[in-house]
């Protein structure tokens, strides 16, 4: 009887590490992929990275004038400089809502990201999958105009994203964005060169990351539905001191959605723009020293 408690006892003391051990291999390949890209934006586009529930997102994005100028311009540094500042905050680890100011025609913005999908370690999820929605007004005074100047309703313009991305190693990310802008009026005097109401795009990032904290980027939005040329942009991500910082060269001079997909574009090369971001996560919601 002693020898079968204790053959009992020993068979229960092996089994017991065996089943928590497979327990934590169970719970680790299911867990999220995080950091499928650095940052809530990669230079233009949003992304599929979401912030933890009361997290704060602040955003600088800036771009000049085109590298066409030469060193008399500084290679645009002079002229042309367009800024967006943006503020996104999380109700929850799937909801968020943003706003955000881009200079150009003085526009504000308001939007929101929903994270439906998340991709696992094991590919039980192979994808992240999110959206976003948003409608902005252009503020800008046009006292100037001899007729009447634009109503609110026709200053106003939306803009919708679908955003599925994979993180298919340690080093490659890419993200494949349909996108849509609506302007209620597109009229002439704002900027944008498009002239219709509706546009649609697709847009593609990728990042590839170089060093721990660094990684080579790109992004492609080719237009489905307007005569516009297409959106080009390659760059660079660092993260340094709890800030990423975003360097690029870009086509567009625009940072906010709407504009991205009216308002045109250079050619690659002496019509390249310098942009940067900055961006700053504010653990609100966290214990110190958490990420």
């Amino acid at each position: 009887m002693k020898f079968k408690t204790l053959a009992l006892l020993m068979g229960l003391s092996f089994s017991l590490p065996a089943f928590a051990q497979l327990e934590r291999k169970l719970a680790t390949e299911n867990q999220e992929v995080e950091l499928i890209f650095h940052a809530p934006r990669h230079i233009n586009l949003l992304t599929v990275e979401p912030l933890v529930k009361k997290d704060l997102h602040f955003a600088i994005m800036h771009t000049f004038g085109t590298l066409d100028g030469g060193i008399q311009e500084l290679w645009g540094l002079d002229n042309g400089a367009n800024i967006q500042f943006s503020f996104e905050y999380a109700f929850s680890d799937k909801f968020s809502l943003g706003a955000a100011r881009q200079s150009r025609d003085k526009v504000y913005n308001l939007y929101g990201r929903y994270h439906l999908l998340k991709q696992t370690q094991n590919n039980s999820m192979p994808i992240s999958l999110s959206v976003m929605g948003g409608a902005g007004v252009n503020s800008s005074n046009y006292d100037f105009l001899q007729n009447d100047a634009p109503t609110f309703g026709e200053r106003t313009s939306y803009a919708f994203q679908v955003m599925g991305a994979r993180k298919f190693s340690d080093k490659l990310s890419v993200q494949v964005t349909p996108m849509m802008a609506y302007f209620v009026d597109p009229n002439p005097i704002f900027f944008i060169e498009g002239d219709q109401n509706l546009y649609l795009a697709l847009g593609f990032s990728g990042k590839y990351k170089v060093t721990g904290r660094s990684s080579l980027t790109l992004q492609w939005i080719p237009n489905l539905n307007s005569d516009l040329r297409n959106n080009l942009g390659v760059g660079i991500d660092i993260e340094a001191g709890g800030h990423v910082f975003q360097m690029y060269f870009v086509t567009s001079q625009f940072l906010n959605e709407q504009y991205l997909l009216a308002g045109g574009n250079g050619t690659p090369g002496d019509e390249f723009r310098i942009g940067f971001n900055v961006n700053r996560i504010f653990a609100t919601g966290r214990k110190k020293g958490l990420k």
